[in-house]
């Protein structure tokens, strides 16, 4: 690409001043050239003219003076003769061009001592336009020559590539310092609440675990209790064991299972009402207390390790800590949104098309929002790999991404980082909470049954999230990279992606 020089528009406008400027100097001083010259030229015409109508004068001779006046008023710069007497009367007025303006010479006509009249003679005025006819060789040679100064200016001034590299670098630059602020600012943000969330759960914590001290002391108390009924309903058992008639035996154990019955529904009203009491103080933190245990057994059941799947979600968002998104115009959005989903859309069919992950089909046709995208992979047959597959369509996406991204910001285009996350499809909504929640830019993050981490053990390593505070958090594992036969797959099918879609950062 050819680009302008500097100010070029600039430079023009100087140019012209200057050739204005030239060309007026240029009309005044030939016009004071001129002037010199026809009042040097004037004054000799009418000494002239004085010594040829002296004698025609001195007698008033109106016609000889005519006639030698016409004759001067035959030169181009003189528009009026004026030839008077003595008395100051007009003796002969000449002229063609009595009301043109111009200079008048005017001298006295003497013989000897005596005044005999005088003459008046008028030159006419030069124009600025015959100023410029007159020199109009000038005034173009001026004009070209401007011209060409501003020819060779746009030519020799150019940047060069080097210049063009090193603006290009300085822009990236100051680009990258920008968003390297806004994320450290984004990342204090994080720490303030993540520091706020820690001391709410650690309250949280303190206040349950009270919760439970109290009632596992209560449940230990009845156990107690319980265990001494039935230690001493087996002594009883044991010291009526030598009844020898069996209508005796059995009468006698009738009675006793009577006893036995009455004994211990009395002792287990009597802790019955003792635990109630117990419980009537801590009523509402022992209902909360069990309807978190109730919510934690809830989540176990759903997050079985054992549980089975067929098919995998894979759910893509932006990492938009400023809403900066909402906040585009749709102009500008909605083309962005599209690039987005074309890029899912060839990165999941180029990678299905990988040997690997035969038998791995796709569900929904993805589409980005200002939600995000979500794809959902089924597999056809058992030997499906489509936990694998999620994880491979999750990392190829971020590898796009992250190009696209450092291609617009290169650009100075928005464009903003994403994160994913995999799991079947029973967890797709807790996957939701957990990337909103500790999912960080450019990560993947992982909820799959003991099945699906089997299928990717092979081929990718995970790493626990740290300080879990939720069964999700314990469950869920991130992504920490993989094996180079497979980052290679990812890379070359990554590279078929960007040669089909090669209008992938031309949006407006």
């Amino acid at each position: 690409m050819t680009y302008l020089a500097p100010r070029q528009g600039l430079f023009a406008i100087i140019l012209l001043v200057s050739f204005c400027l030239q060309t007026l100097l240029l009309v005044i001083s030939t016009d004071q050239q001129l002037s010199k010259s026809r009042a040097l030229k004037g004054e000799q015409m009418v000494a002239q003219l004085i010594d040829e109508a002296r004698l025609s004068l001195e007698n008033k001779d109106r016609v000889s003076l005519s006639v030698i006046a016409n004759r001067y008023t035959s030169e181009q710069d003189v528009t009026r003769i004026l030839i008077k007497d003595n008395n100051d009367d007009i003796l002969v007025p000449v002229g063609n061009a009595p009301m043109q303006q111009g200079d008048t010479i005017r001298q006295i006509a003497t013989k000897g001592d005596a005044v005999i009249g005088s003459v008046a003679l008028t030159l006419k005025d030069i124009s600025k336009g015959e100023i410029i006819a007159m020199q109009w060789p000038f005034v173009i040679g001026m004009l070209l020559l401007h011209l060409l100064l501003w020819l060779i200016y746009g030519y020799l001034a150019r940047p060069t590539k080097e210049q063009i590299n090193a603006i290009s670098r300085d822009i990236s630059e100051l680009h990258r310092e920008q968003f390297r602020q806004l994320d450290q600012r984004g990342s204090e943000r994080d720490y303030d609440r993540s520091s706020y969330e820690d001391d709410r759960r650690a309250a949280d914590v303190e206040v349950t675990q009270s919760t439970v001290d109290n009632t596992t002391t209560a449940d230990a108390s009845a156990a107690v209790r319980t265990l001494n009924i039935h230690g001493a309903v087996n002594s009883y058992i044991r010291e009526h064991q030598g009844a020898t008639s069996a209508d005796a035996d059995t009468r006698t154990d009738t009675e006793h299972d009577s006893d036995i019955s009455a004994g211990i529904k009395d002792d287990v009203d009597a802790t019955s009402k003792a635990e109630s009491a117990h419980h009537t103080e801590n009523k509402p933190s022992e209902t909360s207390h069990n309807q978190n245990i109730g919510k934690v057994a809830h989540g176990s059941a759903h997050l079985s390790a054992t549980r089975t799947f067929d098919s995998v979600r894979v759910q893509i968002v932006f990492h938009d800590e400023f809403n900066m998104l909402e906040r585009l115009a749709p102009a500008q959005r909605l083309p962005y949104l599209a690039l987005c989903t074309q890029l899912l859309n060839q990165a999941t069919t180029e990678l299905l098309k990988q040997p690997l992950l035969l038998g791995v089909s796709v569900i929904n046709e993805p589409s980005f929002d200002d939600k995000g995208a979500s794809v959902l992979l089924k597999a056809d047959n058992s030997h499906a790999k489509v936990a694998l597959a999620g994880v491979m369509l999750g990392k190829l996406y971020l590898m796009l991404n992250k190009i696209i991204h450092d291609k617009h910001i290169e650009l100075s285009r928005f464009a903003l980082p994403a994160k994913a996350g995999v799991s079947d499809d029973a967890q797709s909504e807790a996957m939701m909470h957990l990337l909103h929640g500790i999912g960080k830019k450019e990560q993947m993050l992982i909820l799959l049954p003991n099945a699906g981490l089997k299928q990717i053990s092979h081929h990718v390593q995970v790493q626990s999230i740290m300080r879990p505070t939720t069964v999700y958090e314990r469950e869920c594992a991130i992504f920490d990279g993989g094996n180079d036969a497979m980052i290679q797959r990812l890379a070359d099918v990554r590279n078929a992606v960007l040669m089909v879609d090669n209008q992938e950062a031309s949006y407006s």
